[in-house]
């Protein structure tokens, strides 16, 4: 790669329609119906799903998001991606997709999915809700899914269409605060995680999920055709800045699903990985009827080679960036920087097996510098995961620099 290359990065940037000139360019993205918030931010955009997803913004830094997160609350539109599948046989199909069991799944449920190809290698994930008995969306990360829906449903009394619905999040502590505030219902004590209802905002009858991408306590909106978006969008941030919410951007979820072990379509996994190997093996179900790549995951090495990693004053550079004695012994796959545990943290995917947690590594950074890493479990906290289930309210007041390599 050119030097220069190495330098710069490319986004998507809107821009001014100029007068007299057509509205639409060679190709365009679907935009998120409630962009317009972002637009007085500068924001840039990357492709997510074959939509857009808020890359930056200018009304705080990556560390005020990160804070904002962890402490208050933030409202990020995203790029998800919802598909319905429906009809007598969507179950069939959805159980032939996705090596997990959808049967266990009840109407007003989620459920982590994922799908294979039929070598084992992963395609995307994204949370599965069941709208109705015969009825499904799956909002999907990154990736394409709705050709392999399409290709292996020959033969079943199935449709596969796009509801046009589009996803925000409301995230951090106050996250329930503030539905509670918005709703005309009261669903406090009885809203399970990774459930989902219909609740009542302004009139509007509005579809939420008490799910997220930040492993804090949070929820997710639901925006369809029949939604004035505009007056759901606009009220819950006028209603959320009274509580300190942010818009935010990529940024202020890199961080917290890095430290929370949440992976990332298409980094963290691709087609070169199996569920197994990226620590994702208790969601494949091996005594289920047959599943794409059930062949290939009962014979695959059950071994996990993902792991989180921590660097002392340095961000690790993504790609094959970790060393041993001048071996190459993995890659990055992400990083960032933690504000909370004041050092570098990463996911990490090994060539092997035989490096697990508390292995040292040489890891080349951001900078251009080699640092030492340490290898680590994930999530790096919260193991239990009783910050996202509300069982665990104490808010980080102030950092907790990570302690280790300090013989090193």
């Amino acid at each position: 790669m050119h030097d220069s290359l190495k330098k710069v990065r490319f986004s998507i940037k809107p821009s001014m329609i100029e007068k007299g000139r057509s509205l639409e360019l060679a190709r365009t993205l679907p935009v998120h119906p409630l962009t317009y918030q972002e637009l007085p931010f500068d924001p840039e955009y990357s492709q997510y799903a074959g939509r857009l997803t808020t890359e930056k913004l200018s009304n705080a830094t990556p560390d005020e998001m990160y804070w904002k997160t962890r402490q208050e609350l933030i409202l990020r539109h995203t790029g998800e991606y919802p598909y319905e599948v429906s009809g007598p046989d969507a179950l069939k199909l959805l159980q032939k997709i996705f090596p997990r069991d959808i049967s266990k799944v009840n109407v007003g449920r989620c459920s982590y999915q994922f799908a294979c190809y039929h070598d084992g290698g992963m395609i995307t994930d994204g949370l599965l809700l069941r709208i109705e008995e015969n009825k499904f969306w799956f909002a999907q990360a990154d990736g394409d899914l709705f050709s392999w829906y399409k290709a292996n449903a020959h033969g079943l009394n199935v449709k596969i269409t796009d509801p046009d619905v589009w996803v925000s999040q409301v995230q951090g502590p106050k996250s329930m605060e503030l539905l509670d505030h918005l709703i005309d219902e009261d669903i406090a004590k009885t809203w399970k995680y990774f459930d989902w209802t219909t609740v009542t905002i302004k009139g509007e009858k509005l579809i939420i999920s008490r799910t997220g991408f930040t492993n804090e306590l949070g929820w997710e909106l639901y925006l369809r055709p029949e939604n004035n978006a505009e007056l759901i969008g606009d009220l819950i941030l006028e209603e959320g800045k009274k509580m300190g919410m942010i818009l935010t951007a990529t940024p202020s979820f890199r961080g917290r699903r890095i430290e929370a072990g949440l992976l990332s379509a298409g980094q963290d996994f691709d087609k070169n990985t199996n569920p197994f190997s990226v620590g994702l093996g208790k969601f494949v179900d091996l005594n289920k009827e047959n599943f794409i790549g059930k062949e290939a995951l009962v014979a695959a090495d059950k071994n996990c080679k993902t792991w989180g990693i921590r660097i002392k004053d340095g961000i690790a550079l993504k790609g094959n960036s970790l060393n041993i004695k001048d071996k190459l012994v993995g890659k990055v796959t992400s990083s960032t920087w933690s504000p909370y545990q004041v050092c570098g943290v990463g996911i990490v995917h090994m060539k092997n097996n035989d490096l697990g947690p508390g292995a040292i590594l040489d890891v080349k950074c951001t900078d251009g510098n080699i640092r030492k890493g340490e290898l680590c479990k994930l999530p790096m906290y919260d193991a239990k995961g009783e910050i996202v289930r509300g069982v665990n309210t104490d808010i980080p007041s102030q950092p907790k620099p990570w302690e280790g390599l300090s013989n090193n």
